[in-house]
């Protein structure tokens, strides 16, 4: 490999350490100190609708994609700082919809227009509960 390919490749990935050991859960524990709960990573579409007087507002509702999970709490990456305190989320899950009781606990931006909510899960929400959702899919 010439010498000038090789540089190039050495600053890419001196880069991308970088922005990796900026991001890493184990280096974030450090700084912040440790859980009590683990955390697992996982990326997946969930549908946001947020709650209104007690009643879910369907018309409201908007799609967003997970970054990481615990036994009680979420958090998830937004497009803009649509987030609302109390909503339902809903999982597409074995081929039909879950929904779960959720409240935000933090909103914090990423920049470009990303926000990362942290929300604590409540309960799971039958649609017999709120027949609106019976039409939710994604």
């Amino acid at each position: 490999m010439p010498f000038l390919a090789r540089r190039k490749e050495q600053e890419v990935q001196s880069f991308i350490i970088k922005v990796v050991n900026n991001n890493c859960s184990e280096l974030e524990a450090l700084i912040d100190g440790p859980r009590l709960e683990g955390r697992v990573r996982l990326s997946i579409v969930v549908l946001i609708i947020p709650m209104e007087g007690g009643q879910p507002a369907v018309h409201r509702t908007f799609a967003a994609v997970s970054k990481e999970f615990s036994s009680t709490g979420i958090s998830l990456i937004l497009e803009g700082a649509q987030a609302p305190d109390d909503m339902i989320v809903g999982f597409r899950w074995e081929g039909a919809m879950t929904f779960v009781r959720a409240e935000a606990r933090h909103l914090s931006p990423m920049g470009a227009g990303f926000y990362q909510l942290g929300l604590q899960l409540i309960r799971v929400v039958r649609p017999a509960e709120y027949p609106a959702l019976e039409r939710l899919t994604f």
